[in-house]
């Protein structure tokens, strides 16, 4: 497996200007919102102190979206969070919204794999995959070696099923062997 790459170091200097240590260029808040939406780990960090600004920072990025009419945090969530800071609930409120982003972004990631291959999830799809290979091979004769799914040996589909390709692909070669004939 890769090694997790390191977070961007961003330094922040006593002009408050940051500075991408990888780039060796100014940075702005926009920018930095930009590598987390690529999927970078950022840190934040005075260079003068050393204290980790990160937190600061990327809390400065949502109330600058927010401020903009971006409106993802509906008011009532905001309210709770504001209420959050002075309840007993303070000491669940992080893990809740962090398993909550995990649950998003794993949803998301297989709403993605899905968009990919919307089939694979239907019921019979490895009997229609089969099927549609025996289809394609009656048609070419057997020539048409490259098809990428299962052969029907592979698939493991139930008796009935199994017949009805067996009848499928009899019927395939009976229509071959008429076209057959008729073209000589």
């Amino acid at each position: 497996m890769a090694e997790e790459q390191k977070p961007l170091l961003i330094k922040r200097y006593a002009s408050r200007r940051l500075y991408n240590t990888e780039t060796s260029d100014y940075v702005t808040l926009e920018d930095i919102a930009g590598f987390i939406r690529e999927g970078r780990e950022v840190q934040i960090i005075d260079l003068k102190s050393g204290d980790d600004l990160t937190r600061q920072y990327l809390l400065q990025i949502v109330a600058e979206h927010e401020s903009r009419g971006e409106n993802v945090l509906p008011l009532a969530v905001l309210t709770d969070l504001v209420r959050s800071y002075t309840t007993q609930a303070q000491s669940v409120v992080p893990e809740f919204l962090a398993a909550s982003f995990d649950m998003l972004r794993q949803g998301q990631s297989k709403m993605l794999e899905s968009a990919m291959n919307p089939m694979v999830g239907m019921p019979g799809y490895e009997t229609m995959k089969a099927q549609q290979e025996a289809f394609f091979k009656a048609m070419t004769g057997g020539m048409g070696g490259q098809w990428s799914g299962p052969s029907p040996e592979e698939t493991e589909a139930p008796d009935d099923d199994q017949r009805e390709i067996d009848e499928i692909k009899r019927q395939l070669a009976d229509l071959q062997a008429k076209l057959s004939k008729m073209n000589e």
